[in-house]
């Protein structure tokens, strides 16, 4: 029976590590094409574990590697259950943050710095204000994005200019904050502490962010728009059912006290979430009451505060509009989020075990030579990836395990992989008309993706001002070069 043996190689062929790659794609394209695009996330647990499955069987017939299973699974586990407890956190934080009235303070300020002529700039500013706090640039653009739209069409701006900016403004908040998923997802599929992810990332974000809101504050003086309309539902809404006061910013102070003096992400995202539950009773007691039940019994408090953490809690503000952003999902809202990374953890680890990635790896990167090729293949990779999967956080996982070991053989810092993948990806995912996030937020503004592309300047700055800190070599290498064959 010797003719049934399947002759197994030491590492797999470059036709059979892609086979994977081209399942999961195919996978998901099928899905975007009967059940659109924003149905991704929801099938990434089943299409990622799949591909999974594919990768491991296909290394089992084919290659000679199953010593290498349990390292590869555990180096992949290593590299992405540190984000496990940062995103359980961030759910914490994120609820009782609103709830403290830290979030509504901020949108009701905004709100009432609105003018005619610093529209845009404001819209921007105040966008990504909302999701640095919030981490979600979804939430804001869903919330205070649907409000400055009609307000801007008050003002005669054109669709396509406001939608720009509120992207704008939302994709830096969400780019830069320490509560987004994305950010944590790129800083530990890349192996990055995430405060030195998002100090490299200002490098990149900010000046793209500085020359959009020039741009915004100079078309609000160039085209004269009309008379200004008021958001006054809205600011109503939030000073009925919050306590407006900046003493509720001494909460995000503390945890920016914490960031800066350098406190480890978990621990002062812990302190962040304890600091604003503690909020709730000292800034907003009426909201507390409400959530007890008006019992003032230790239990009933004990009750509310583990539900406030853990699942989601819908205060009625009495604004339609205003409703989902007081919302709160907790721990519970985490969840999708949390599966998603688990099952591409599987995936990168079987990946790397049966040495596909490795494979995948070493034939685009062979032939980039130099950290300008380097990262400008990253920049074209993560947008085609983008492209393909429809979806960025698969994006972000691919794109950094393909990346990975090039950048640390060529001696380039860690995280100038984890800003590129950011760039490239992060910030042009809502640029892609079937994208998830191009459809959601076409869909929730009102405004077709080609529609608003180009005034969403920072998104398109963001992936030129990396490849142009890259061309002029500014901190780029990290001292420790591994030459190729090493």
């Amino acid at each position: 029976m010797k003719f049934l043996r399947i002759k197994r190689a030491t590492q797999p062929s470059l036709p059979l590590s892609l086979t994977p790659l081209a399942i999961l794609l195919a996978t998901l394209i099928t899905i975007i094409a009967i059940h659109g695009a924003d149905s991704v996330q929801d099938y990434s647990y089943y299409i990622l574990g799949g591909a999974a499955i594919v990768c491991l069987t296909l290394g089992l017939l084919f290659t000679n590697r199953r010593r290498c299973y349990l390292p590869g699974m555990l180096k992949s586990a290593r590299q992405i259950l540190p984000a496990v407890p940062i995103l359980i956190f961030i759910g914490t934080l994120s609820a009782t943050w609103m709830l403290s009235g830290v979030v509504p303070t901020l949108i009701d300020y905004g709100l009432e710095m609105l003018d005619s002529r610093t529209f845009l700039f404001v819209s921007c500013a105040t966008c990504a204000a909302v999701s640095v706090v919030t981490g979600s640039s979804w939430t804001t653009i869903a919330t205070i994005g649907v409000a400055l739209m009609g307000v801007g069409s008050v003002m005669g701006y054109s669709a396509g200019w406001v939608a720009g900016a509120i992207i704008s403004g939302a994709y830096f908040g969400d780019k830069v904050s320490p509560l987004s998923d994305t950010t944590v997802l790129a800083a530990s599929t890349c192996g990055v502490p995430l405060i030195r992810h998002i100090r490299f990332l200002m490098l990149t974000s900010a000046p793209a962010m500085l020359i959009a809101l020039t741009v915004y504050l100079s078309v609000g003086f160039a085209i004269d728009p009309i008379e200004a309309g008021q958001s006054q539902d809205m600011v109503e809404a939030l000073n009925r059912t919050f306590n407006i006061t900046p003493w509720t910013l001494l909460i995000p102070a503390l945890t920016l006290l914490l960031i800066t003096l350098r406190i480890g992400t978990t621990l002062t995202l812990a302190i962040g979430s304890l600091a604003g539950l503690a909020g709730i009773w000292v800034f907003q007691p009426e909201i507390a009451s409400e959530l007890t039940g008006n019992s003032q019994s230790l239990g009933d408090n004990a009750i509310m505060a583990i539900k406030v953490l853990a699942t989601e809690t819908s205060p009625d503000t009495g604004n339609a509009m205003l409703n989902p952003l007081i919302s709160t999902g907790g721990i519970e809202g985490m969840l999708p989020t949390v599966w998603l990374v688990l099952s591409a953890m599987l995936f990168g680890g079987a990946m790397i075990a049966t040495g596909m990635l490795g494979r995948i790896t070493h034939t685009i990167t062979s032939r980039l030579s130099h950290h300008r090729s380097v990262v400008g293949a990253t920049a074209a990779s993560g947008l085609f990836l983008n492209s393909c999967t429809g979806d960025q956080y698969l994006s972000i996982i691919v794109g950094g395990n393909v990346f990975k070991n090039t950048y640390r053989r060529r001696g380039l810092k860690p995280q100038l992989l984890s800003r590129t993948l950011e760039d490239s990806i992060s910030v042009t995912s809502v640029l892609i008309p079937w994208n998830s996030c191009g459809v959601t937020q076409s869909t929730v503004l009102g405004v077709a993706t080609l529609t608003y592309l180009p005034f969403c300047l920072f998104n398109i700055l963001s992936p030129l001002m990396t490849i142009a800190m890259s061309w002029a070599g500014w901190r780029v290498y990290s001292g420790k070069r591994i030459e190729v064959g090493v």
